[in-house]
């Protein structure tokens, strides 16, 4: 990481310059303030017309175990030791009939908080309705019993979105709080929400006390003569069927049928197997000994993998020997009688275990027949057996179930007719609500200062969501990344008076000593990366119009100048400037006059007294200037000016606007390409220099024109010049 303090790196690795962001928030800082403030009064002004809400708090501790005679939850379906017990509860605080039952009895519809408004988009929705005809629609009659329940809709919504149940976490505790604008109510309506939701759980729980020793009483009969005539069954059955360990039996059929399915199975892969090398036998024919050796079941066998290992010992011997005798040698003789032998073995070998084959396969099949035959009686005999136990299970489990049930009903019967009397609150009260002095909502500062941050980063955003989107060139960076060009240099934007024109000598002006030292280090870097060429007949050029391309031209003329003899030509034979600019007559004749042949070099050229500077205005305009740059004559020129001249600046047309620039550029040794800085979008651009590619010509490198260094963060754009010590110094070198 580097040292600066405006560069950190990211997730990926990549350098993250800071100062760049610092940059942007800097040039925007006026305008993403000024909406923040304007934002911000807005918001004063809504927070103003706010009405000031009051939240009440009740406290109730939700008992876990109820005091009771007899303990029988299992009657209401809760479990008060569980979590959804409270959950349950809570839910039972927030549910509509609490909520009913707290309006009805507090008459809450007539209070100010629950009188339908009228909003300000409903207005101006009506408003629209009653405009548009084909949105009006025929109101449906209502009776008093609809209005009534739609009035108690309304109340309810209203009533539940300012009611907020929230427990106290790992506790009994839950907070019941309620909004409104009288404090008063606010506190009521918590109390009375509490006591509500107290005396509807002890009326449930009476209740369902009573109908529960009620029904346990009616069912307890009925249970007992269905648990009566069941054990009946259960008995006659097993007397009838003579059962007397109908699990041992079947446990015993069971396992010998597990065995007997797994023999079985490892039968029939055996036979599976054998069938399969059977087969492979067959096709192969008993007597193909060689291929019968390469089947892996062969192979595997260890019989004939000792006679093949000694077959290859054998082998490699022969080999040996072959190598030190002839084929007539006793030794050689002896060792391939020895190696005919152990291949008769082998062949001996296989032919067994083919042999072995075939007959392991008839025992195999006859096996897996007889284990068939007996799986089959065995799970017949199972069947059987499954079936008389099927049917005991049944009684049996009929009989523990209605037993069962009886004994339980029996118990719950005795409890609640002994705690049907009985109940206790699911609920107390452990802090009343109280009518609050101070407003809870809104929070007025909290809100104009929440909205003034929020405005002020949104439109921080912005800033940065504009400058992402701000396709032009900027900086030297874009030049090397979004062009794939050389930088040259840079000419920094230089500020005016109103309706003035920059001067044409600004490079030989004192007043100017940051634009003339960018100047020379553009000069220097343009002729650094030249060395290899010819660098005679520089072409200036760009994307369109009013990019700086003349003044560019102008001014490397007069830093050339101080080398050797420079003459600047204007190319541009539709929109001429260089004449005007230096103050040259417009009928002075120029290069059209010289193409054409009407008057002289001497007479087409003037000497700039100040800057030395030799100038060939455009001429006369001619009605065709595509041919005429186009002629042969106009490179016989060029070729005559190079003899006279060290170097010659040609100022010519914008690239998009016609194709002069790409014709001279075929005809100079490098061209310069002027690009406004912040203006020109990067697609002309690259067009402009594609054109010049596809016209062969060769590109220097591109000049950033007007640079704001004040707005500029690049690093790179303040070494292309330093005027705080060398340009206060007068010029001791041409160099």
């Amino acid at each position: 990481m580097k040292n600066d303090v405006n560069e950190i790196l990211d997730s990926s690795g990549e350098l993250i310059d800071l100062g760049v962001y610092l940059n942007i928030i800097k040039r925007n800082l006026w305008r993403v303030f000024c909406f923040a403030i304007v934002i911000t009064i807005l918001v004063i002004m809504l927070v103003l017309t706010m009405t000031p809400r009051y939240s009440a708090t009740a406290t109730l501790l939700i008992e876990s175990e109820q005091s009771k005679a007899v303990s029988f939850d299992e009657v209401y379906g809760l479990d008060s030791s569980k979590k959804e017990y409270y959950l349950t509860q809570f839910e039972v605080i927030k549910s509509d009939s609490i909520a009913r039952e707290v309006i009805t009895k507090l008459d809450l519809k007539s209070h100010v908080d629950f009188i339908p408004k009228s909003s300000v988009s409903k207005e101006f929705a009506n408003i629209i309705i009653a405009f548009i005809p084909f949105l009006q629609t025929k109101e449906l009659e209502l009776s008093q019993e609809d209005k009534s329940h739609l009035e108690m809709l309304y109340l309810l919504n209203e009533f539940k979105s300012n009611l907020s149940v929230s427990p106290i976490q790992n506790t009994q505790l839950v907070k019941i709080s309620f909004e409104s604008s009288d404090p008063k109510l606010a506190a009521l309506v918590a109390n009375t929400v509490g006591e509500v939701y107290i005396e509807s759980q002890m009326r449930a729980k009476m209740g369902i006390t009573q109908q529960a020793s009620n029904w346990l009483n009616t069912r307890l009969s009925a249970l007992r003569i269905q648990l009566d005539t069941s054990e009946q069954k259960l008995q006659a059955y097993r007397e009838a069927q003579k059962l007397v360990d109908i699990e041992g039996i079947a446990g015993l059929v069971t396992q010998e049928l597990e065995q007997m399915s797994q023999q079985l199975l490892v039968a029939r892969n055996e036979k599976n197997n054998l069938q399969s090398i059977n087969r492979v036998i067959s096709e192969y024919g008993n007597n193909n000994l060689e291929l019968l050796g390469s089947m892996p079941e062969i192979t595997s066998h260890k019989v004939v993998q000792d006679v093949k290992r000694e077959v290859i010992l054998v082998e490699r011997k022969v080999s040996e020997l072959s190598e030190v005798y002839g084929p007539k040698h006793p030794k050689i003789i002896s060792a391939k009688a020895e190696l005919a032998t152990v291949k008769t073995n082998l062949d001996k070998q296989i032919k067994g275990l083919i042999t072995g084959i075939e007959k392991e396969l008839n025992r195999i099949t006859r096996t897996v027949s007889a284990l068939e035959a007996d799986l089959a009686k065995i799970r017949a005999e199972y069947q059987e057996i499954t079936r008389k136990e099927t049917a005991y299970n049944q009684l049996k489990r009929e009989v523990e179930t209605n037993r069962s049930i009886f004994n339980t009903f029996l118990s719950r019967s005795k409890e609640t007719e002994v705690t049907s009397d009985f109940s206790s609150a699911a609920a107390r009260f452990t802090d009343r609500a109280y009518a609050p002095n101070k407003p809870a909502k809104p929070n007025k500062k909290l809100i104009i200062i929440l909205a003034f941050v929020a405005s002020f980063g949104f439109a921080v955003v912005m800033s940065f969501i504009f400058d992402a989107l701000n396709d032009t060139v900027k900086t030297k960076n874009d030049v090397e990344g979004k062009l794939a060009q050389r930088m040259l240099g840079l000419l920094p934007h230089v500020k005016l008076p109103k309706n003035s024109v920059f001067p044409i000598h600004a490079y030989l002006d004192d007043n100017y000593r940051r634009f003339a030292e960018s100047v020379r280090t553009f000069r220097t870097s343009l002729l650094l990366t030249q060395l290899e060429r010819d660098l005679k007949v520089i072409a200036v050029t760009s994307s369109s119009p009013g990019e700086g391309k003349t003044t560019t031209s102008a001014n490397l003329a007069m830093s050339l100048a101080q080398m050797g003899k420079v003459l600047i030509i204007d190319g541009d034979l539709r929109k001429p400037s260089i004449a005007k600019r230096f103050d040259i007559p417009v009928f002075h004749p120029g290069l059209s006059n010289l193409i054409v042949g009407t008057e002289e070099l001497t007479e087409c050229v003037h000497i700039d007294e100040q800057s030395g500077v030799a100038i060939m205005p455009s001429g006369q305009i001619p009605g065709n200037p595509l041919e005429l740059l186009s002629n042969i004559r106009f490179s016989e020129l060029l070729e005559l000016l190079k003899a006279k001249y060290d170097h010659i600046i040609i100022d010519t047309p914008p690239t998009q606007a016609v194709s002069d620039a790409l014709v001279i550029a075929q005809s100079a040794d490098s061209v310069i390409y002027v690009v406004k800085s912040d203006v020109t979008r990067i697609k002309p651009i690259k067009a402009g220099i594609e054109r010049l590619f596809e016209s062969k010509a060769h590109v220097a490198g591109i000049v950033l024109n007007q640079v704001d260094m004040s707005k500029s963060n690049d690093e790179h754009s303040y070494g292309y010049y330093d005027y705080h010590d060398y340009s206060q110094k007068p010029e001791q070198s041409t160099a």
